[in-house]
């Protein structure tokens, strides 16, 4: 069964869910992919933690890993770019594995720039701090390119009127900083915040983080299982 660790923020949780059974091409309830759902907005802010030294989040990932886990959860997904960054730090033999966003992102990647290109990636400033793209995608293929700092300021101000409900003024700037990546060389623009594509309508050249993640789990479902196998039957721990 797939876990889903959300309320990072609860927006774009209740995105990832929607696009998460939209991916999924069944034709029944009963073929659906099952998953359970642990929304606690209360945890830290993940890029206060790495850019100012705020709270960790790292406790309260923990926590809601090993709730999915003992609800019967055998693989988690976590609709939060930034909180990726506590990846390796959640990869624990008591813990259900992730599978992760970047590697999700990758996919997507592959089929839309196979020979490779300069993409940009549009994120939090926590996410570009940690370099939680930079780390794990292969830049030997698609290279990213660095937004100017106004670039980087108005996404994250986008980011913080999503938060606040505020869509329409959101879209405005993620639209702007879409267009400004593209002249810059992009071949690609990735979402790379789960709050962006709750304001920003799917496009040419964009890549929805939050899609990619989704249609990986119903890939990781229907490569693993047939059916739907009692939570004590499976022995499916590679998340990949």
């Amino acid at each position: 069964m797939l876990g889903v660790l959300g309320g990072m923020g609860p927006l774009a949780t209740v995105d990832f869910l929607a696009k998460l059974v939209a991916a999924d091409p069944a034709e029944t309830d009963q073929r659906h992919l099952p998953f359970i759902v642990r929304s606690v907005p209360q945890i830290p802010d993940r890029s206060r933690a790495i850019m100012l030294g705020g709270e960790s989040p790292l406790p309260a990932l923990r926590q809601g890993l090993a709730a999915l886990g003992a609800a019967g959860a055998t693989v988690v997904a976590i609709p939060c770019n930034t909180a990726h960054y506590w990846a390796d730090a959640l990869t624990q033999p008591n813990l259900p594995p992730i599978l992760h966003i970047v590697d999700a992102v990758a996919d997507r990647l592959a089929r839309l720039l196979p020979g490779g290109a300069p993409i940009a990636v549009l994120s939090t400033e926590g996410t570009r701090a940690a370099r939680v793209y930079e780390n794990r995608l292969d830049q030997t293929r698609w290279p990213i390119l660095d937004a100017t700092a106004a670039d980087k300021a108005a996404v994250g101000h986008g980011i913080t009127l999503v938060k606040a409900g505020r869509l329409d003024a959101a879209r405005t700037i993620f639209t702007e900083a879409v267009a400004a990546q593209r002249a810059r060389g992009a071949a690609a623009v990735v979402l790379a915040c789960t709050e962006i594509p709750t304001a920003l309508p799917p496009g040419e050249g964009i890549i929805d983080a939050t899609e990619a993640l989704a249609a990986r789990c119903v890939r990781w479902f229907r490569e693993s299982y047939q059916g739907f196998p009692p939570a004590e039957q499976s022995t499916c721990r590679v998340a990949s």
